[in-house]
């Protein structure tokens, strides 16, 4: 349930099409729903613009079938993320979609999508990641386009979607090895660079840390950096500044 929604209840009962108590049986479970193993909550995207979202790992089968129906229950759309072909095939949820590269589960979608993202990967290695931040924003409600495999081995390419990036709102540059391509990225836009190392990458690349330094100690001002393999948090951060962007926040 969203800011709209809820105003949209208050008026109903203002114009008195609906009751008070069919109102707050709509509203019950704000600001969170009590479960066994969890505290489900249903405020999240009132207050921070972002729903709650269910990370699959680490969590029973059974604890993710229940928070994942108990939120499209309420909200009509869910998101689980680093999910697997198990849980889709248990969620039971009609129109659930499952993106076996990034290992994601999305069920419905934002009613517009609005503003510019662009998500860039390195290699096709880094795909993974850099699918999982173009589901996650475009879930939010971000118009996202994704171009993948234009690293600084092979800068041309890059050089191809120059009209690309100099026209998005947020960018958000997906790259493991040594990490260079979001230094690159932001030397040719305006836009918010947001960079997120992963884990590609042979011995030296310490599972993502020397992406991820090389990231923190970019000579570009300004840049964002996330914590490595997080696609999931980048789209979220892209989503928000594309809001303020195209002045849709609140």
């Amino acid at each position: 349930m969203d800011k709209n929604e809820i105003i949209g209840i208050f008026r109903a009962v203002q114009r008195g099409e609906v009751s008070p108590e069919d109102a707050f049986r709509k509203i019950r479970y704000l600001p969170f729903e009590m479960l066994d193993s969890s505290h489900i909550d249903h405020h999240r995207e009132v207050r921070q613009g972002i729903p709650e979202v269910v990370l699959a790992e680490g969590k029973s089968l059974s604890d993710v079938i229940e928070i994942a129906g108990r939120i499209y229950e309420k909200s009509g759309k869910v998101l689980i993320t680093r999910a697997s072909e198990e849980i889709y095939r248990a969620i039971g949820i009609e129109g659930a979609r499952f993106h076996p590269r990034c290992r994601i589960i999305t069920v419905g979608e934002a009613a517009e999508e609005v503003g510019r993202v662009l998500v860039l990967s390195a290699g096709t290695a880094d795909l993974p990641v850099a699918e999982e931040a173009v589901l996650t924003a475009r879930f939010l409600g971000s118009r996202v386009k994704g171009i993948f495999d234009v690293g600084v081995a092979g800068i041309h390419r890059l050089f191809a979607y120059r009209e690309d990036i100099t026209g998005a709102d947020v960018i958000v540059v997906v790259a493991g090895m040594e990490g260079a391509l979001p230094s690159v990225v932001g030397g040719l836009t305006d836009a918010v660079v947001i960079g997120v190392p992963t884990s590609t990458g042979y011995g030296a690349s310490l599972g993502g840390l020397t992406a991820l330094f090389s990231m923190l100690n970019s000579c570009v001002p300004g840049i964002a950096v996330m914590n490595i393999d997080n696609g999931f948090g980048a789209g979220c951060l892209a989503h928000r500044i594309n809001m303020l962007r195209s002045g849709r926040r609140g």
